[in-house]
Parts: C-alpha cells; sequence; structure tokens
C-alpha cells in the first residue's frame, strides 16, 4: 500500500465516522463537513478532524450550537470551521 492509497483510506474512514456518529445531530453536522473538505484535506488537517471526532457527541454538539464554551484541550480554529461550515448550510 502506498501513501496515497492510505490517505485515501483513511479519508474515506473520517467520512463514514462523520455520517455515523450516534446521534442524527451530529452525523447532520459532521457529515456535510467531511464531504465538503476531506478530500482536499493533508494529513494535519485530517489530524485535526479526527481529534475533534473523538470528543463524545452531546458536549460537541453544545459546542457547535454554542450553549458552552469548549475545553481548553479542543482545536478552537477548527472547531470554528465545523461550526461556520454548518451554519452556511443551515443559511445563518
Amino acid at each position: 500500500m502506498t501513501a496515497g492509497e492510505d490517505i485515501a483510506i483513511r479519508r474515506k474512514r473520517l467520512r463514514y465516522r462523520a455520517w455515523h456518529r450516534g446521534t442524527k445531530e451530529m452525523d447532520l453536522i459532521l457529515g456535510p463537513f467531511a464531504d465538503a473538505h476531506v478530500e482536499a484535506y493533508g494529513t494535519e488537517e485530517l489530524d485535526r478532524l479526527e481529534k475533534l471526532m473523538n470528543e463524545e457527541d452531546p458536549p460537541l454538539l453544545t459546542w457547535v450550537m454554542r450553549q458552552e464554551e469548549p475545553p481548553a484541550h479542543v482545536d478552537r480554529e477548527f472547531l470554528e470551521m465545523v461550526i461556520a461550515d454548518h451554519q452556511a448550510r443551515m443559511g445563518k
């Protein structure tokens, strides 16, 4: 397997995970985001997405909906990209 195949498999895996979170709300936030961006992402961006997706759905949803501030360990810059993408899709 080449490095190109590795990253292609990783992108496919992350897109699948984004659409199969366990809660429909997060599926509808992360799934479209992954569909729109993952193919253009390199290793660094995929790492950032994967780290964010390792968070549990309930707190992640509260951060996306701006109901709570995320803890310090969360990549806020990347989270803001997810939030902006979701708001653009919702027409906000």
